[in-house]
């Protein structure tokens, strides 16, 4: 059987590194797989960049929401199955509340019987359970609950960083706390866990429940309106010798950090990829104003030229936002003699749906 499968989350969860590396795994062990990465800024967002980097079977579905575009998303899905690909897993962008009903059932209404709809899957990591279960993270808690209220299936990812007593106890919480929903563990990194996702999504359905979620909640609402958006596409070049990629990605994203710490803002989530022309990358990733950073992979040699894609998710104004960022980038920039040129940027506030 052919399925779709929808990974919803909150930021960090680890979407995009989950649906690669299953990706790789299903294909390598049972049949061919595929992935979709989704967002709503143009096309070459960083998640797309990566995958491709990496050698997945991927594409993007840019500037909509697959919940409102489900003719693009029904092309992709045939594209894919007609190649014989067997398994269809897309993220979704911003926090996907309503996801489930939106993208399962819409599909559903306007291609009756056309669909098998793996369980609708919500990634959560270990700060998330500490978040819900110690009530901390203040308005992003409201997002975090409404999330895992209509999961299928809760996926903890990242358990290569908890002992056996700590996920034992994270999934204990995540079980009682949403009995509809089935538990597994994963760690995306080291592949724990793959053979029994893929067992999930390939034996399991969809429940096509409708999850009491109060999308008018004055707190879900405001925390959802708190949240601006940020990409940014440039290039960056040296005029003579070279210089370090990785030092020069690590600056930027600790003076991004900084600065939006120094506004009383937060950033949940913020990608940082840059490649080389001969295919060397290197990443950075930042998770909160107070957390180290994390580099999944870094250059191998020293750069001349850089392509660089920065996409972004803060708590703070958009225009605070812009600002921080532009200004950081000029600012690194010059500090590493490099001359960088923008080809897109877009930042808006998501309470605006703009």
């Amino acid at each position: 059987m052919k399925k779709f499968a929808v990974f919803s989350g909150f930021l960090g969860s680890g979407k995009t590194s989950t649906m690669m590396a299953l990706t790789h795994y299903y294909t390598q062990h049972h049949g061919k797989a595929a992935m979709i990465t989704n967002d709503l800024g143009s096309k070459g967002f960083a998640d797309h960049r990566l995958a491709l980097l990496r050698g997945c079977n991927a594409s993007e579905i840019a500037e909509e929401c697959i919940c409102f575009c489900h003719d693009v998303l029904a092309e992709r899905l045939n594209a894919s199955f007609n190649d014989g690909v067997e398994l269809v897993v897309s993220d979704i962008p911003g926090f996907g509340v309503g996801a489930q009903e939106h993208v399962y059932h819409g599909m559903e209404a306007d291609y009756p019987g056309c669909y098998a709809f793996a369980p609708f899957t919500v990634l959560a990591e270990p700060r998330t359970v500490t978040f819900l279960r110690e009530k901390q993270g203040g308005d992003l808690s409201h997002i975090l609950h409404a999330q895992l209220l209509e999961a299928d299936l809760i996926v903890l990812n990242k358990c290569d960083v908890l002992t056996d007593s700590e996920r034992e106890e994270a999934i204990t919480f995540l079980r009682a706390s949403y009995p509809l929903s089935q538990v597994i563990a994963v760690s995306a990194l080291r592949g724990d866990g793959l053979e029994e996702l893929s067992r999930a999504l390939m034996q399991g359905e969809a429940s096509m429940r409708h999850p009491d979620i109060d999308y008018e909640d004055a707190d879900l609402q405001h925390a959802m309106g708190e949240l601006s958006e940020y990409y940014l596409q440039y290039h960056a070049s040296v005029c003579c010798n070279d210089f370090d990629g990785n030092a020069y990605l690590l600056e930027l994203a600790k003076r991004i950090q900084a600065e939006v710490k120094a506004s009383d803002g937060e950033i949940p989530h913020l990608k940082l990829l840059a490649w080389a022309p001969e295919g060397d990358y290197g990443k950075v990733d930042l998770l909160g104003t107070d957390r180290p950073l994390e580099v999944p992979h870094t250059f191998a040699q020293p750069c001349t030229d850089l392509a660089v894609v920065l996409n972004a998710t803060a708590a703070c104004p958009h225009q605070t936002l812009d600002g921080i960022i532009t200004g950081t980038v000029d600012a690194v920039s010059r500090q590493f003699q490099l001359e960088w040129v923008a080809f897109r940027k877009e930042c808006f506030d998501l309470g605006e749906e703009e």
